[in-house]
């Protein structure tokens, strides 16, 4: 099943309430976190807000990382939240080229739920298509869904440390974060030992919408992700390594999440920190 939708099919959907699905809006980056100014002010009709801090994350800690996944309990609270029922189909969006939406797939389909796509090129797309916008607040129907996680790999620390010795650990974070010229947030400024830079924003092309699949396969495979040997991703606390892991899913190479990221790893001080281009 594709995981992503064009703006025009999504219009198709929503004209056909036999097809309709549930729309989500994930509207977060780093310098706005709150997301709820923009949503309010003009979004894809029907489309619920999703707080990415509180709904796609339980309480970040030293020890868990910023942006921790949350249990099952909170999870199903949110789905039933946003009107989601079993069996419904989700389209979640940003305007962050997916990198910030691509959390809520990547937790749905871990819950899951199996469909859910995501709205290629966002927000910006939808408009160039002629997409009308909503304003305010949509409160639907609690939904009845239930989150039963497992459906999505998942590693720990640990296994982060020890994946470069037999397979691919990418960070999704800027190049140069990962080199560690700059640290804007996290305690200590470099990446895992081993890992490889894959910044997330080499997934998509100008115009926000993922590269097409082939070109993901070749940026990938220069990185030794070509599905032969198991391939994780992180990021700064687990939000971009989301789309990291949709972006190779389009090129047909399975991923593992590590959730708590840089966020976790530089915050005990017993993990290793590299610097400069190299893995090591």
């Amino acid at each position: 099943m594709s995981i992503l939708i064009t703006a025009e099919e999504l219009a198709e959907r929503l004209a056909d309430e036999a097809s309709r699905p549930v729309v989500l809006d994930v509207r977060w980056s780093l310098a706005a976190p709150d997301g709820r100014p923009a949503y309010r002010a003009g979004h894809v009709p029907g489309a619920v807000y999703v707080d990415l801090e509180t709904e796609l994350t339980a309480p970040p800690s030293p020890a868990a990382g910023r942006h921790p996944l949350p249990d099952e309990a909170a999870f199903t609270a949110a789905m039933r939240r946003w009107g989601l029922r079993e069996g419904d189909a989700v389209v979640v969006m940003d305007e962050l080229g997916n990198q910030s939406a691509a959390r809520a797939w990547w937790l749905l389909r871990h819950a899951g739920v199996a469909d859910v796509r995501m709205l290629d090129g966002g927000l910006a797309a939808w408009r160039a298509a002629g997409g009308t916008l909503e304003t305010g607040d949509v409160e639907p129907e609690p939904g009845d869904a239930t989150a039963h996680f497992g459906a999505m790999p998942v590693i720990d620390a640990d296994a982060a440390a020890a994946l470069p010795e037999h397979g691919v650990l990418l960070d999704a974070r800027a190049a140069e974060r990962y080199r560690g010229e700059v640290e804007p947030i996290d305690p200590a400024a470099g990446h895992i030992p081993g890992a490889r830079s894959a910044p997330s924003a080499g997934n998509l092309d100008a115009d926000g919408r993922f590269l097409p699949p082939e070109a993901l396969r070749e940026r990938f495979a220069a990185l030794g992700a070509d599905g032969e040997r198991p391939v994780a991703v992180y990021c700064g606390s687990g939000v971009t390594a989301s789309h990291g892991v949709a972006a190779l899913a389009l090129a047909g190479v399975a991923a593992a999440l590590y959730p708590g990221s840089w966020s976790q790893w530089s915050n005990d001080p017993a993990r290793p920190v590299a610097t400069g281009d190299e893995p090591v």
